[in-house]
């Protein structure tokens, strides 16, 4: 029974991502024939060169989605190097826990609200530092260079890669490495950079991509803070879906295709500077080392991780703060007045996509939950450890831009009879989850001491009772940390829902993306702010849940 498991999974996340994908390329070269597309050729090709912006929205897109990733990368090498095996550094897992929890969108937002001329930043210093008695005429937010854009990236994606950092970390004997290093003369830092970082690249190596093909085609955060004209590539593709001329299809799939081409070269790049890194730094790599104290390292990275995790909690404060402002007239710090009227009004029209959002994201946690431990498992019982090789194929999804083959996927289940329902909707987020619950609960699950196990046999020999009463309590603070993050994954899914919902469902995420583009900055907070809180209370539980169960002996491990 276990071993289908990994079929299983396989075939219901490749066999539809694989279909969709071919779904639009089709039209990508004009066979469509619901909509009259009956003759392939270039013409969908040329109508979206020919697109007003085409070529500075592929600029941006290539720009934003490298600087971004090798900013991140830059910054956890970075802070990982000088400050590794410091008290901060012990404890930056509980620093970012909150950051990681927050959706993309909710942090975009919120960053929005900070830096913009009349944000929060703004006011806390004018008019007593910059004079500023009107918000000044700068385009901060949707700057035409994307800057605003890449810092929104960052403040997600440095948190997610410091966690995938720390997990590799656990993995080598990173103590022992640097101590020998450290022997040999070599300063911390550099003893990070030479001994350490090889061992543990390979292993990150994967969420880096999926980094990369992130920055490059998301389109929520870029509808909040990227440039409007022309967009990224992503937005522009998306707002040709979503044109009401159906005949703006063909192109749009053209785009879609093409940012696929685009993900997959970037990626490319980034595979070859992978490869001739080693060539260019052999000399610094094999040169002696000096006796340095690095304070200057460790004062300069810990001042970039602390200025990530400042915008990010200001950001979400200045979501709270907007929600209850009555009246706020620049350069006040504050608002002048504060009321609850604003929740009051909305607090029925946030039932629908609140409720939607929470019953999406528990169904997809908790099937990416099953699936997970049906896989690992599988590999313990059967002993396969983790050289169940296939199992790598389902981070496809987090590789390959959604807007790639999420149109397809729509039209397949329009042909099934499933757009538009409760399973093509969690189905739609379960392709995003899975990898992440599956990634958070691989290394915990297969480091599990099988002597519990084996005891257990002998004493019950049912391996299903084993699994219930043994090992699933003894794992059930890792499970439940994963079962959050897989919740926080689906909150945040933008596209997702809007192509497998078929505009029966909405969720918070697409609620706040709309009203991002609003007028009144409380209404947008309010949703903002909800949408950001549910993820924060899943991460609460699953920390204060087993220390309640241990608390009352009841065998939570």
């Amino acid at each position: 029974m276990l071993r289908l498991f990994p079929v299983v999974t396989l075939a219901v996340f490749l066999a539809p991502v694989a279909a969709g994908m071919v779904a639009t390329a089709l039209p990508a070269f004009g066979y469509l024939p619901a909509l009259g597309g009956h003759q392939v050729g270039g013409a969908p090709w040329q109508r979206l060169l020919a697109t007003p912006g085409f070529w500075t929205s592929v600029h941006l897109t290539v720009q934003s989605g490298l600087l971004a990733t090798l900013l991140a990368l830059a910054i956890v090498i970075g802070f990982c190097s000088a400050m590794h095996n410091t008290r901060l550094f012990r404890r930056a897992q509980v620093i970012l826990s909150p950051l990681l929890a927050t959706p993309h969108v909710a942090v975009a937002i919120g960053l929005a609200f900070l830096i913009a001329p009349a944000g929060w930043a703004s006011r806390l210093v004018s008019p007593g530092l910059t004079g500023w008695q009107r918000p000044p005429d700068l385009a901060i937010v949707h700057d035409a260079g994307g800057l605003s854009f890449v810092l929104g990236l960052l403040l997600k994606e440095v948190p997610y890669l410091m966690f995938m950092t720390l997990s590799a970390l656990n993995q080598i004997r990173s103590g022992e490495t640097l101590v020998a290093a450290r022997s040999l003369g070599y300063p911390p830092a550099a003893a990070w950079l030479k001994t350490v970082l090889p061992q543990i690249y390979p292993q990150i190596r994967l969420p880096v991509y999926a980094v990369l093909a992130f920055s490059m085609s998301v389109v929520d955060v870029a509808v909040v803070l990227a440039p409007t004209n022309p967009p990224p590539l992503s937005t522009l593709v998306f707002r040709m879906f979503t044109d009401r001329d159906l005949a703006v299809v063909f192109p749009a799939c053209a785009g879609a295709c093409l940012q696929l081409l685009l993900v997959v070269a970037m990626l490319g790049v980034w595979r070859a500077g992978e490869l001739g890194f080693p060539m260019l730094t052999r000399r610094w790599l094999t040169a002696g080392g000096t006796h340095k104290t690095g304070a200057g390292l460790r004062a300069m990275w810990t001042a970039v991780m602390a200025t990530m995790v400042a915008l990010s909690i200001l950001g979400t404060l200045s979501l709270a703060v907007w929600s209850f402002t009555q009246t706020w007239f620049y350069p006040r710090a504050l608002p002048a007045a504060w009321t609850l009227s604003h929740w009051e009004r909305h607090a029925a029209d946030l039932a629908g996509p609140g409720g939607t959002t929470l019953a999406t994201g528990l169904a997809a946690a908790l099937l990416a939950m099953v699936l997970s431990l049906g896989c690992l498992q599988n590999e313990r019982v059967n002993g396969l450890g983790s050289a169940a090789r296939a199992l790598w194929l389902l981070y496809t999804p987090l590789l390959v831009p959604q807007i790639a083959f999420l149109f397809g996927a729509q039209m397949l289940l329009v042909r099934m009879g499933l757009d538009g329902t409760w399973i093509a909707l969690i189905w739609s987020h379960l392709l995003f989850v899975f990898p992440y619950v599956f990634l958070s609960l691989a290394d915990p699950w297969r480091s599990f001491d099988l002597r519990y196990r084996n005891s257990a046999l002998a004493l019950t020999g049912s391996p299903l009772r084993t699994f219930l009463r043994i090992e699933l309590p003894l794992m059930g603070r890792p499970a439940l940390f994963a079962l959050a993050i897989g919740f926080a994954v689906s909150v945040g899914q933008y596209l997702p829902t809007i192509f497998a919902g078929g505009g029966r469902f909405t969720t918070l995420t697409v609620e706040a993306v709309t009203l991002s583009s609003g007028s009144d900055a409380r209404v947008t907070g309010i949703y903002a702010l909800v949408q950001a809180g549910l993820p924060l209370l899943a991460y609460m539980l699953a920390i204060a849940y087993p220390a309640w169960r241990y608390r009352h002996r009841k065998g939570m491990g």
